[in-house]
């Protein structure tokens, strides 16, 4: 292990694009990988999907599993693979399942507020 770090996130963290509020929780999970900027996961019960759409893109990672990717889709455009989640995580991983990240960007704003 070692590799994989997953703790709580402090306080409490928003999704927004398009100017809607995609996902809000307390529950986040702070997820580092080596030398990567730490990545938010959030519980899929505090997001809404009705906003994201299924992407037929996959990667593979070796240290958490095949990843499945959304596109978020708002008023004004569609954002092609903004947000992942890992389904089957590997064990290293398994905390972050039914969990679901997202690519900060100029369209997508993560935070904690």
């Amino acid at each position: 292990m070692g590799h994989i770090k997953i703790r709580k996130a402090e306080g409490t963290w928003t999704v927004r694009a398009g100017g809607a509020v995609l996902a809000e929780t307390k529950n986040a999970l702070e997820l580092t990988e080596g030398d990567y900027p730490p990545v938010i996961y959030f519980p899929r019960e505090d997001i809404a999907m009705a906003f994201l759409d299924d992407s037929d893109h996959s990667t593979h990672c070796p240290h958490k599993g095949d990843a499945s990717y959304y596109s978020i889709i708002t008023k004004s455009q569609t954002l092609k693979n903004a947000a992942w989640s890992y389904e089957n995580p590997t064990l290293d991983a398994v905390r972050i399942k039914g969990c679901l990240a997202f690519y900060p960007s100029d369209t997508v704003a993560v935070e904690r507020v």
